[in-house]
């Protein structure tokens, strides 16, 4: 909770920072592409958090990405696929990406490096050969599916409302029930912040859509904002409430003694490269049925840096078993607010990549003295435990 809310004030301040600077920030339309955007990459940034959270890395993102929305458009303009039967081919060809992976780093023991460097090169040159460098796209047919990037299908304050109203009702649950507070589940100022947050932005959403307050209350949530918002939170019950996330994070700590343990082990890292590579298709349909044109060539090129800087700028540790999917979406808003405040301040866009540099550099350097500090806490304990017991 402690990382979830040092990353959401990073948030409010780069985005009030920016604001301050640039007014056009602030403008309705501009809200809307970052928040577009945000939920384009935070797709991204919360499947690769399953796999950093094992301890592993997929470098072939953007790739996948760039095959997925190459395939979509091949299959349907190219060779006259119904939508549902294009979107499946996509679905299978995920499915065996993530498979590759899994097995080949459990099954022949090799480095996640290695085997997702090769994916990256591999998938990208396969949608160039099947697509012989051709631009593709949709024309001006498919307009229904693409309703599934461009639609807006309500009210960002009233979705707000639902989300933060949901987050506190469920946090009130768990709360008002006696054996919590037995059980130490109110015991940080960090749990009262999250939850006075999630009042103010549910209350609030909901304040603002029941008056029609304005520009602010007639924007509209962005279609795959909706699909973030529904797969953080099947991510968030995956990981933090059902046995599967509980092994993950274990082997994510130490692989060699959730083996001695019994756990499944290598179907669980398996599973999180499927997952990851899923996740990557269906952004890369978000953002192809999004731009309606495909190069194969770059299309989707340095994808993976955006989606690992935010996972971990948003606590996923590169060592592995640590990690939330709301500090990774708070970290990809991060990321979004960050870029689109170097295009709207003037800033030259080669600076874009300096910047996210500098983004990782400081978040592996800050999980390395968090986890420096942390051990040295325990070790203090230990000795004060042993000293007290011998006196």
């Amino acid at each position: 909770m402690s990382k979830n809310l040092g990353i959401l004030a990073v948030l409010i301040v780069v985005f009030a920072a920016a604001g301050f600077l640039e007014e056009r920030f602030l403008l309705p339309g501009n809200l809307f592409n970052l928040i577009r955007w945000t939920a384009l990459f935070g797709i991204l940034s919360v499947g690769v958090s399953f796999v950093i959270i094992t301890g592993g890395i997929d470098l072939s993102i953007g790739s996948v990405v760039g095959l997925s929305a190459t395939l979509l458009p091949w299959f349907l303009a190219q060779h006259g696929f119904s939508a549902p039967m294009a979107l499946a081919l996509v679905v299978l060809v995920a499915l065996g990406i993530g498979s590759a992976h899994g097995l080949l780093i459990t099954k022949l023991r090799l480095q996640p490096f290695v085997v997702t460097l090769c994916g990256l090169l591999v998938y990208r040159g396969l949608a160039r050969t099947l697509t012989n460098d051709q631009v593709q796209g949709f024309g001006m047919g498919h307009a229904e599916l693409r309703q599934i990037a461009k639609g807006m299908p309500c009210s960002l304050a009233l979705l707000a409302a639902l989300v933060g109203i949901g987050f506190l009702m469920w946090h009130s649950m768990r709360w008002v029930l006696p054996h919590t507070w037995r059980k130490g589940l109110l015991k940080t100022p960090g749990e009262l912040v999250a939850i006075g947050c999630a009042a103010v932005i549910g209350f609030g959403g909901l304040l603002i859509w029941a008056l029609d307050a304005g520009e602010l209350a007639r924007l509209q949530a962005p279609a795959p904002f909706l699909i973030l918002v529904v797969l953080a939170i099947l991510a968030t019950v995956l990981l933090d409430r059902t046995v599967y996330g509980r092994h993950l994070r274990a082997l994510g700590r130490n692989e060699t003694a959730a083996r001695y343990s019994g756990l499944a082990v290598d179907r669980n890292v398996v599973i999180a490269y499927i997952l990851c590579a899923l996740c990557s298709a269906l952004a890369g349909v978000l953002f192809a049925l999004d731009v309606n044109s495909v190069q194969p060539a770059i299309f989707g090129n340095f994808y993976e840096l955006y989606a690992i800087a935010a996972a971990v700028l948003g606590g996923c540790s590169l060592r592995g078993g640590q990690g939330s999917i709301l500090g990774v979406v708070v970290g990809t808003a991060v990321i979004q607010v960050l870029r689109n405040g170097i295009s709207m301040l003037g800033i030259p866009d080669k600076l874009e990549f300096v910047i996210l540099g500098a983004v990782i550099l400081l978040g592996v350097a800050a999980d390395e003295v968090i986890r420096r500090l942390v051990a040295r806490r325990r070790l203090d304990a230990r000795v004060r435990a042993a000293a007290n017991a011998t006196a």
